[in-house]
């Protein structure tokens, strides 16, 4: 193999000759074609000698194509015709390809990703209310069939999704009365009235906190693993199985996850508000010297607490309902490959965080209009 090289000789009518020698290939090129594009640049090829030329190839075509813009007279490769109708196809084929498209500027790129967000946003909400009409149906379907309910699949997923999450529920919320008493015995100090630590404990509990942080846990536990096993069951097509062999999906994959957690999470909101108490008891009992019975007794006494735990025990199937759809519903939504799992499995997460803080804020404005 011999590299490709080129002369221009200038003739006296303005023109020039081009004289190409060695093998004009692929691998024989190198740095050739910006050479000659540069040593072009402003002149009109009459005539070319390919008396020396070696091998032509497809890559030598195009160099000539881009450096001469396609303007070669005809008749130039008489001498070398294979080498001719390989330029004239390359010729014609950068002709009509389209040209490089422009970069966008900064202004243009921004404005373009906000319509991207705008489509992605439209096209979630259409697959989600898809989804929602699904789950209605086969809810609908499960409440009039009771006798082909797979309740083995209910009472498993209870257990993985609410049972086997008590601990670190109770644990959770322990630590969080312990700090909500902190912060109460510190600020009440200064007004001398650190007794009332005992309701601003229970209010936080019972109101806000067991319910909050139970829900939480759910939408970063069980959320994620509907999202995942949905999604790792889509990856591997078993849910296109289960249609052909003429399961409904939603009642076997969906419908038994979204009574799981309506049932589990009132259950664990409940022994939240038990784990938050016992980390007040422990906080008030240490440093203000205030006893589990006077602590309890204090409870009871202020009239109302019975109330604000039906407020957190109200929204937590509501909140069930939310984290259950949001994980399956991403799940559904998984492609073939495994980015588009990660995807949705940290886009069943967020949302369901999102959702449980806006619900609780509207929840929060509702009672608050009702004097609750």
């Amino acid at each position: 193999m011999s590299q490709a090289q080129y002369e221009i000789v200038d003739a006296a009518d303005g023109g020039a000759k081009l004289r190409l020698t060695g093998d004009w290939t692929t691998t024989a090129l190198g740095k050739l074609p910006r050479d000659l594009g540069r040593d072009l640049d402003g002149r009109t090829i009459k005539s070319i000698d390919t008396s020396e030329l070696g091998r032509f190839d497809t890559a030598g075509a195009l160099a000539l194509v881009q450096a001469s813009s396609g303007r070669l007279p005809k008749g130039v490769w008489k001498e070398r015709p294979e080498a001719g109708r390989i330029y004239e196809m390359i010729e014609v084929l950068e002709r009509k390809s389209a040209p490089a498209p422009q970069r966008p500027n900064a202004f243009t790129r921004g404005f373009a990703k906000v319509g991207r967000g705008v489509y992605d946003f439209g096209a979630e909400a259409m697959l989600s209310l898809s989804f929602l009409g699904r789950l209605m149906t086969a809810v609908v379907e499960a409440a009039k069939h009771p006798g082909a309910i797979r309740w083995p699949a209910w009472f498993s997923q209870g257990e993985r999704a609410g049972l086997d999450a008590i601990p670190i529920v109770m644990v959770t919320n322990f630590f969080i009365g312990a700090v909500v008493a902190f912060i109460g015995v510190d600020l009440l100090a200064d007004f001398g009235a650190q007794v009332f630590a005992v309701q601003l404990i229970g209010v936080a509990m019972f109101r806000e906190f067991a319910v909050v942080i139970a829900s939480v846990l759910l939408a970063g536990r069980s959320a994620s693993a509907f999202a995942a096993e949905i999604g790792s069951m889509r990856m591997n097509q078993e849910v296109d199985a289960m249609q052909v062999m003429g399961v409904n999906p939603f009642q076997a994959l969906v419908v038994p996850r979204l009574a799981a957690l309506v049932v589990m999470l009132p259950l664990l909101t409940f022994l939240g508000m038990i784990g938050g108490l016992m980390g007040g008891l422990v906080v008030c009992w240490s440093t203000l010297n205030l006893g589990p019975a006077f602590f309890f007794q204090r409870l009871v006494e202020v009239g109302g607490m019975s109330q604000h735990m039906m407020v957190g025990l109200v929204k937590a199937p509501v909140f069930a309902l939310v984290i259950a759809a949001i994980g399956c519903r991403q799940g559904m939504s998984v492609a073939g490959d495994v980015e588009s799992l990660g995807r949705r499995v940290t886009a069943a997460v967020v949302q369901a965080i999102f959702a449980i803080i806006l619900l609780d804020a509207i929840f929060a404005l509702i009672f608050l209009e009702l004097n609750i």
